[in-house]
């Protein structure tokens, strides 16, 4: 289960982050935090604005949207999903994740 934290813009979302990876990609879920691979290397924030991405696919809204909070230069990172409540939010990661 994916923790999330309601926000008065939108969701919070606890991040743990996989630059260098083989694909950009929800690859599963790991003590509450979604976990997201990407290809970029981390240097100067590429990975983040990757993984800004990736979450903008999964939740189908725009890059600008998903919102850095905390952990810019951390694996463990949280994201704000602006105008993304709680449930929507809940049921694009289980679609992500589940397939379904």
């Amino acid at each position: 289960m994916v923790h999330l934290v309601e926000h008065p813009d939108g969701t919070l979302l606890d991040v743990r982050a996989r630059a260098g990876g083989r694909v950009n990609a929800v690859t599963g879920v790991r003590q509450g935090a979604l976990l997201v691979s990407v290809t970029q290397v981390a240097e100067r924030g590429k990975a983040n604005q990757a993984i800004a991405a990736v979450l903008a696919q999964v939740f189908g809204c725009g890059k600008r949207q998903i919102e850095l909070v905390r952990g810019a230069t951390s694996s463990s990172k949280q994201f704000l999903l602006r105008g993304i409540d709680r449930d929507t939010a809940a049921h694009r990661i289980e679609a992500a994740i589940g397939g379904g």
